[in-house]
């Protein structure tokens, strides 16, 4: 293939013969190179998919995966990067079962436009751009707001087919909600940033779309805002979403408490008028496209910086975490779930300050999990940083038997993978 060099990065390098085979198994079509020179594939099924990890698996290559390239850094070391950009399309609705089979290229926008036409409705909203891809959402486990009320991404995945870092096509759970075959096969590619094998397709669990969909804020001192939250949990409002949000995660001079309403119009509105009612502050109602265009606004806000963290903090901990975050980095950009405890930040922090707030959080029990970050970074603090005692060496065994050959570029601990 025509001004393909031979790059090095990983263990081996790939040579004019060995990309004449990829050739040969993927098409030339689906074969180029990525803007540091890598050889990059972009396989169109999961057997395709298969038959580029199978290769490099055989070779010793090391391989980097990405998406839509919207998301992680490209800058792991590697022999290959597969893309799945090829692994592009809406395979099937079934609007009597609530279940879409689709590919993990396929990015969210295309996915919720796809569904809305058809009366269906997929409750997430992950931080980053809309051209995301599925496969980048699942692999990371990026819920955003809606998991107040919809639950976390792993709620939503039924089945996925999975291809192996040496290339074995594996596909635990089902397509209809029934099935719960190999279920627990499912949720550990959930959140599993990829190290436990390539995602190629997925049965992700569907809602009825909404007859009503308000967006009502309030805003002022962030403590004021987070016992209004508390007070609405005390009351067991009926959210789809309550989030805090920084002025940095809004572009609104204060604190923002976002309050978000989904169901039938006239339950809507009576949950609306109980906002002001339980928390005595008064809220503000946008209009029906100005909602939909605040949530996406704080999203790409909330995905854009250089590192993103998430955290795992009790409610009744989250004034105590933030106190704790504005003083190991900062209170820039950050996203919380004032009612499931979820916390999410992006800005810029170096490997000792992050390796500093995870010893902080220990003692807590607040996890930390690095989603996105430089690669540097990522090998200095993996994604989850220290395991708890013994699930380390459970990992350890995963991996063998997902990737025995560690194809796959990842650092889900620090200091994986040389």
């Amino acid at each position: 293939h025509p001004g393909l060099p031979r790059v090095a990065g990983g263990s081996g390098a790939v040579s004019e013969s060995l990309l004449a085979r990829l050739r040969g198994a993927l098409g030339a079509a689906r074969l180029d190179h990525d803007p540091a020179g890598r050889p990059r594939v972009a396989p169109e099924s999961a057997e395709a998919l298969a038959a580029a990890l199978g290769l490099a698996h055989a070779e010793g290559w090391r391989v980097r995966v990405e998406g839509r390239g919207t998301w992680a850094p490209p800058d792991a070391p590697a022999d290959l990067v597969i893309t799945t950009r090829g692994l592009d399309r809406v395979v099937r609705v079934a609007e009597s079962d609530l279940v879409a089979t689709v590919q993990t290229g396929v990015t969210t926008r295309r996915l919720a436009h796809r569904l809305g036409e058809a009366g269906m409705w997929l409750p997430w909203d992950p931080p980053g751009d809309p051209e995301r891809s599925v496969g980048s959402v699942i692999a990371t486990g990026t819920a955003g707001p809606l998991r107040h009320g919809a639950g976390a991404i792993r709620d939503h995945v039924l089945g996925c087919t999975v291809v192996t870092g040496d290339g074995r096509i594996v596909r635990p759970g089902g397509a209809v909600v029934k099935n719960v075959a190999g279920y627990d096969l499912t949720r550990l590619q959930v959140g599993g940033f990829g190290a436990f094998g390539v995602l190629a397709e997925v049965h992700l669990r569907l809602r009825v779309l909404p007859a009503a969909d308000l967006t009502c804020l309030t805003e002022g001192p962030r403590d004021g805002l987070t016992r209004a939250a508390r007070d609405l949990m005390e009351a067991a409002a009926e959210l789809a979403a309550l989030e805090l949000l920084s002025p940095g995660a809004t572009g609104r001079p204060e604190w923002v408490l976002g309050a978000r309403l989904t169901g039938p119009a006239e339950g809507v509105r009576a949950e609306a008028e109980r906002l002001e009612e339980v928390t005595g502050s008064a809220w503000t109602r946008l209009a029906p496209t100005d909602g939909p265009a605040f949530w996406r606004s704080a999203a790409v806000r909330t995905g854009s910086g250089e590192v993103a963290l998430r955290l795992g903090v009790l409610p009744d901990g989250l004034d105590e975490v933030l106190d704790l975050l504005a003083e190991r980095l900062d209170l820039g950009v950050v996203s919380a779930g004032a009612g499931t405890g979820s916390l999410r930040w992006t800005g810029h922090a170096t490997p000792d300050r992050l390796t500093a707030l995870r010893g902080a959080l220990a003692p807590r029990e607040v996890p930390l999990t690095v989603e996105r970050a430089p690669w540097p970074i990522l090998r200095a603090v993996g994604h989850f940083g220290a395991y708890r005692e013994g699930v380390g060496p459970l990992v350890g065994r995963l991996r063998e038997v997902f990737d025995p050959g560690r194809v796959l570029r990842v650092s889900i601990e620090a200091s994986a993978d040389d």
